[in-house]
């Protein structure tokens, strides 16, 4: 038995076909007891490369052929992405390691055969079809509007090279613009017309090309072009040898040259109809997992079924995803919401956080660092300091505190106390404020001086989550200031929401001013997912241009 093993990259399907033809040639020969009869082709593949040399000329020479091409692909690949964005599950590595697998790739013949009616009707090729077509996955999948490919080309335009075995491919980079949302039909229109242009300038060696362009290079990634397509439509080799069996070796992955190489071949059958394209998608294992390119395999095949099917369909209405995954995504990932007790306060979920984690560490500020013990304490302090002032239920309370710890045991120790604060910006004119507390009915108003003990026991005030937590006032930029009363359910939904991961909550900086909406998030996320505040020191953090949001 012969077993024949070859890569696309040492031998093109052109040697593969010369190697087989004179390799039957050879042993029909040695069966018949004579000597093999081959004739050298007319030009060997040293002629080829001094043909190659005197054709393109001096690059010096403006008026020389490699000059002008040169001057093609400067204009051609300019402001083009260095770096094609893709759905890929980790970061770049600052070096690459080469890894590579590859998963299978099956169009099936009824589609196949459209797909060559869409290319006919078109004036193209199957594949400036397949290059669109991917184009268009990678473009909605991530990549952006501007989707430069790579390709590698025969480089045998000449028919006296057809019988030559020797490595004439060249790599072309073909840029595709998905932008303005054509229909595929048109896409395919700007796909052979960017080609045709490329075809024509193919002579410059792409080594040759990155030199000259010079782009940004790392040692993680392939210059100019990320993905590579291939489609071989090229007649299969004839290895049919007498009294011989001969088969090919299963593809295997190969060190990963690119992120990802799709490579495509067309099947015909007996009549030379399409009988359907096979293939694979070859990727890099330092970004992607099999199972995300296995995605991305049918994803690119749902792709061909629908612009085989209606080639002017427009590309945002392509439909990339299948039905398992719309569903995770839309009803999957989209369900953020979490459940909220009915009958849970502020005070209450920050109490029973206070309960379950004691000793870690809630406000860390100059000078400052308190455990969720020592910060429920404080805030028992003013919640008690309070009640003595006349303080309960429903009472609201000025706070007009510069950023610091004590102003967030302040805070929580207004709601402890069954109030609602009315947060009051020191650096606000004393005209405003005083209309802000007037407005808003404000009983008692607490600043930096006010000192309270801390109290271990908690209050025995109870509140719901109907009940205000605080009222904000805006900045007042169209009129006068209004009032907005946010109850501690609805900061308690907004805060417990399943957007906010917990890892994210482990330390946020407080860095708003407590008059401005930001403050929310910053002190009450953190506080009620067991999380740190990092309070900024006083006038140095953000706040709004025209004072509260």
């Amino acid at each position: 038995m012969l077993v024949v093993t070859t890569h696309h990259v040492a031998m093109d399907a052109w040697s593969l076909d010369v190697l087989a033809r004179d390799l039957r040639t050879a042993y029909a020969a040695r069966t018949a007891g004579r000597a093999p009869d081959l004739p050298p082709p007319p030009v060997q593949y040293a002629d080829y490369a001094l043909w190659q040399r005197e054709a393109l000329g001096d690059p010096d020479d403006a008026d020389g052929v490699i000059a002008a091409q040169l001057r093609y692909w400067r204009d051609a690949l300019a402001g083009a992405p260095e770096e094609l964005a893709l759905p890929a599950d980790r970061p770049r590595r600052t070096r690459s390691s080469f890894r590579g697998g590859l998963v299978p790739l099956t169009v099936e013949p009824d589609v196949h055969a459209a797909l060559a009616e869409v290319a006919r009707r078109g004036g193209g090729t199957m594949f400036m079809v397949a290059q669109a077509a991917l184009a268009v996955l990678l473009s909605r999948t991530g990549a952006g509007t501007d989707v430069p490919l790579g390709t590698p080309i025969a480089g045998r335009s000449d028919t006296a090279l057809a019988g030559v075995i020797g490595f004439f491919l060249n790599t072309l980079v073909l840029r595709t613009d998905v932008g303005g949302d054509p229909t595929f039909a048109e896409l395919l229109a700007r796909v052979r017309e960017a080609d045709l242009a490329a075809y024509a300038h193919q002579d410059v060696p792409f080594e040759r090309l990155v030199e000259e362009l010079n782009p940004a290079r790392s040692l993680s990634r392939h210059p100019l072009f990320q993905v590579m397509l291939t489609l071989d439509n090229a007649p299969a080799a004839n290895w049919e040898l007498p009294g011989l069996h001969v088969r090919p070796l299963p593809a295997v992955p190969l060190p990963a040259k690119f992120d990802l190489a799709v490579t495509l071949a067309e099947r015909r059958d007996g009549s030379g109809a399409p009988a359907g394209l096979t293939g694979g998608i070859e990727y890099a294992a330092d970004l992607f997992d099999e199972s995300t390119v296995r995605a991305l395999s049918d994803r690119l095949v749902r792709v061909l079924e629908q612009v085989a099917a209606d080639p002017d369909v427009r590309v945002g209405d392509v439909d990339v995803l299948s039905e398992d995954e719309r569903r995770l995504v839309v009803d999957g990932w989209n369900d953020t919401s979490r459940p909220v007790p009915s009958d849970a306060s502020l005070v209450e979920l920050f109490e029973g956080q206070a309960a379950r984690t004691p000793d870690a560490v809630a406000v860390v500020a100059e000078g400052v660092s308190w455990a969720y013990a020592e910060l429920n304490a404080r805030a028992n302090g003013v919640a008690r300091g309070l009640a003595g002032r006349g303080v309960g239920r429903e009472s609201l309370v000025g706070v007009r505190m510069r950023r610091s710890a004590e102003l967030v045991a302040t805070l929580l120790g207004v709601l402890k106390a069954g109030a609602a604060y009315v947060p009051l910006d020191t650096s606000h004119p004393e005209e405003r404020l005083a209309s802000i507390a007037a407005e808003a009915g404000v009983s008692v108003v607490l600043t930096d001086d006010d000192v309270f003990e801390p109290v271990e026991r908690n209050p025995e005030v109870t509140t719901s989550p109907g009940n205000l937590a605080y009222v904000m006032y805006t900045s007042g930029s169209s009129g006068v200031p209004k009032g907005v009363a946010v109850t501690h359910g609805s900061v308690a939904a907004f805060v417990l929401d399943t957007a906010w991961r917990d890892d994210v909550l482990e330390s946020v900086l407080v860095q708003a001013n407590h008059a401005f909406d930001a403050s929310t998030y910053e002190i009450w996320a953190p506080l009620l997912h067991g999380g740190r505040l990092v309070v900024a020191p006083a006038g140095k953090g953000w706040r709004p241009r025209c004072g509260a949001g």
